[in-house]
């Protein structure tokens, strides 16, 4: 295969496009290709669906498929290949012949304009797939996601003009509403309603497991096989929020959380002396201090590590834990900002039951403004002004914060407004739903459209979960959205203009200046 091209992340080189041998987040170009391979099959089989009828395999393989695209899911050729062959077999199963894919080429050598939004409708697709994934794990499906999937894929393949597009842009952001909607209830439902919830950052000596991703379900079963064996449980990452679900934490080996966000794994996972488990995408390149402790399971794949297969048999994690012995002594750690604790579990849930208060605090002048400051967090220089902006946001306001761009101010201490902690952490990055549903509580309330409100949308991004968001809150017609630490290079010039003139979507500038935008 030849050299690659990827520019689906915020992250891409020159902010225009990764080409060559590797891109930045370390997969090389066959790997990259091997992707693109999979999402030209998995058009073919949305042509075949399209033809015939879709079954409960290709459901599966869609949204699988989709999910290993995902920037930092796969570094496997081997099962990336695996599943471009079992999505050719099930193309042919469905539609008795052979069904052509699609040449990933066509995009990225379209017009740019058509190029951008087909790269927004697949960029949106998968990050919808990993939400999908999440709920199907814990036997949630919506027949709606499912069939847009392939209502998207297939016009991915298409020779549409930008007048056909752009609905089905809008399109995705709203399907995904119906898709984190879906989750919050696969969730909620499974582990409880999260409650407020105080998280050490110290690490307690003894054996003990670290567990990266997103997927709640691979903890739990974590949890329930290592119950009474002496080894404590440890989130990372994007995981923190399990803290807050009262099924989760009445587990009490489940201790804390370990490190910060994804992108300083390399170095907070230097000769660790316990595994890591990767259950959903923010792996990186595995580095030779701690190779022998990483495995993974679920769509994530990476060459010569342990995966755990969908039997989700743990025991090789358990016994590395044994092994490696965990701290001779507890082990402090800090957060960004040298925070020695976190809080968790502010969702819509706990919110919500506290409107009335919220609402007389507004009226009354002690809530001047929301800024919901969140979304992906990466190693590219900038994103230190989502701290900054925190730090110079007035006392009488409120931050809402959500996915792994908390960590960048999750451990500050920036006071109480009436026993209410300023930051508010309101868990993963689908619990965006949360926040949504919070701002329309909150119009309904003062009986005003969301863009009246005193909320201010100040965003990172990173990966394609990101992007869908954006595009449900697009969806929503939210406007006025501050993005950063980059816009994305996938966006041409007449789409962006697009997003500007119509939902005055602007790129982060400095605090400073953002703050006196915002608040005049």
């Amino acid at each position: 295969m030849g050299e690659m091209f990827c520019f689906q992340c915020q992250q891409t080189a020159h902010n225009t496009g990764c080409e060559g041998k590797a891109g930045v987040c370390g997969k090389k170009a066959d790997t990259a290709n091997f992707q693109d391979e999979l999402t030209g099959a998995l058009i073919g089989l949305a042509r075949a669906v399209k033809l015939k009828k879709a079954t409960s395999a290709s459901d599966e393989l869609v949204m699988k498929g989709l999910f290993t695209t995902v920037t930092n899911v796969s570094f496997n050729n081997e099962t990336i290949k695996k599943l471009i062959d079992d999505v050719n077999s099930e193309k042919k199963n469905i539609a008795g012949e052979d069904i052509e894919n699609y040449n990933m080429h066509s995009i990225w050598e379209a017009d740019e304009d058509i190029r951008s939004l087909k790269t927004l409708i697949l960029l949106g697709l998968r990050g919808m797939a990993a939400y999908a994934y999440h709920s199907f794990v814990l036997g949630y499906k919506d027949d709606t996601v499912s069939s847009f999937f392939y209502e998207g894929l297939h016009a991915i393949g298409e020779d549409y003009k930008m007048e056909e597009l752009l609905p089905l842009v809008l399109k995705t952001g709203e399907v995904n509403l119906k898709c984190i909607d879906l989750l919050d209830k696969a969730n909620t439902e499974s582990y409880g309603t999260p409650v407020p919830t105080t998280v050490p950052l110290t690490i307690e000596k003894g054996p003990f497991i670290v567990v990266s991703g997103h997927d709640l379900h691979d903890l739990h079963l974590l949890l329930e096989q290592t119950k009474d064996k002496g080894i404590n449980i440890y989130t990372h990452g994007e995981m923190l929020p399990a803290h807050g679900y009262p099924k989760l934490k009445a587990y009490p080996h489940l201790k804390g959380n370990f490190g910060t966000a994804w992108q300083s794994q390399q170095s907070e996972f230097h000769n660790i002396p316990a595994p890591i488990l990767f259950t959903t995408n923010c792996l990186m390149r595995v580095r030779q201090s701690y190779a022998d402790r990483v495995f993974t399971t679920a769509v994530v794949s990476y060459p010569d590590l342990i995966h755990i297969d969908e039997n989700k048999d743990f025991t090789p994690v358990i016994e590395k834990a044994l092994e490696c012995g965990g701290y001779p002594e507890d082990h402090p750690m800090t957060g960004i900002n040298e925070g020695t604790t976190v809080t968790t579990g502010f969702g819509h849930g706990t919110v919500l039951s506290n409107a009335g208060k919220i609402i007389d605090l507004i009226k009354k002048g002690k809530i001047r403004r929301f800024f919901l400051i969140g979304g992906c967090d990466g190693a590219a220089p900038g994103r230190s002004y989502y701290t900054d902006f925190a730090k110079q946001t007035p006392t009488d306001t409120m931050i809402l914060t959500l996915a792994c761009g908390k960590y960048r101010i999750n451990d500050l201490d920036l006071g109480e407004i009436d026993g209410f902690p300023r930051i508010l952490d309101m868990g993963q990055c689908n619990d965006a739903y949360s926040a949504i549903k919070v701002a329309l509580a909150l119009a309904e309330a003062f009986e005003c459209d969301v863009n009246e409100l005193p909320l201010s949308f100040v965003l990172s991004w990173y990966e394609q979960k990101a992007v869908v968001i954006l595009l449900t809150l697009l969806y929503l017609n939210v406007k006025n959205i501050i993005l950063g630490p980059t816009l994305p290079a996938f966006l041409s010039p007449n789409v962006l203009k697009f997003l500007v003139d119509n939902y005055g979507i602007s790129p982060i500038s400095t605090p400073e200046e953002d703050l006196k935008k915002i608040l005049g």
